[in-house]
């Protein structure tokens, strides 16, 4: 297990898996930088925590973003990308406009955000890359078409990655968590079930971040899949 301190990129981290694993590791005692478009209710005084204010989902103005942070964190360790958000019903319910929207975070601004930071990463030699995939990403579901895609284009981006990067000394990795109880059914018409065993807590992904990031420098988790011991879909009350 390496257990050095390290410095981290985690995108999507005022909230959800990216805040949990924001907390957790700083509580390891690594250095991060989060990225999230507002940070108003994850106020992180922890000196180690420096918060970035960036939207994600405009994509035109991020390669140009990404670029000087990059340029003032040129010795960055590892990249987490955990922002995105959740989009279902049928294809003709989308607009083009909520398409693009939803392919542009979950997706775009990912492979944007590692294309950003390879070239670091690659430069030293070493370097963990991370992303939140989905159980969404191993099969297509009714209602979930342009949500299912997004996630398989990210894992589909791992993957390649993994293999792309491996003579670098670059690990890439994916984890693939089934309902997890976050802010990301907020706005959705269903939920997981309320039993314990229904859901996965943020920090049960960030423990399985945790795992990767402190890995021996030589072994790679390719892919996790996490998931309830009991998935249960259930519609929310109208009440």
């Amino acid at each position: 297990m390496n257990t050095r301190q390290r410095k981290i990129i985690i995108t999507g981290a005022s909230s959800g898996i990216g805040r949990a694993t924001s907390e957790r590791l700083l509580s390891d005692g690594h250095y991060v930088i989060g990225i999230a478009r507002d940070f108003s209710k994850f106020s992180c005084s922890n000196q180690s925590f420096t918060a970035v204010a960036l939207d994600l989902e405009a994509v035109e103005s991020l390669p140009q973003q990404l670029q000087q942070l990059a340029k003032e964190h040129h010795d960055i360790d590892a990249v987490i990308c955990c922002a995105g958000r959740g989009q279902f019903g049928s294809l003709e319910e989308f607009s083009y406009q909520q398409i693009r929207s939803l392919i542009d975070l979950n997706f775009i601004s990912q492979a944007y955000v590692a294309r950003a930071f390879l070239p670091i990463l690659k430069q030293q030699g070493r370097g963990t890359l991370i992303f939140i995939g989905s159980e969404a990403a191993h099969r297509g579901s009714r209602k979930g078409s342009i949500y299912c895609a997004s996630k398989f284009a990210v894992r589909g981006l791992a993957q390649a990655l993994r293999d792309e990067c491996s003579k670098s000394g670059v690990s890439v990795s994916i984890i693939n968590p089934g309902m997890v109880k976050t802010e990301f059914f907020n706005e959705l018409p269903f939920t997981h079930g309320n039993e314990e065993d229904n859901y996965l807590l943020a920090e049960d992904v960030a423990d399985a971040i945790a795992l990767i990031i402190n890995a021996r420098g030589s072994t790679v988790l390719d892919e996790i899949n996490l998931s309830p011991l009991k998935n249960v879909v259930q519609p929310k009350s109208s009440n």
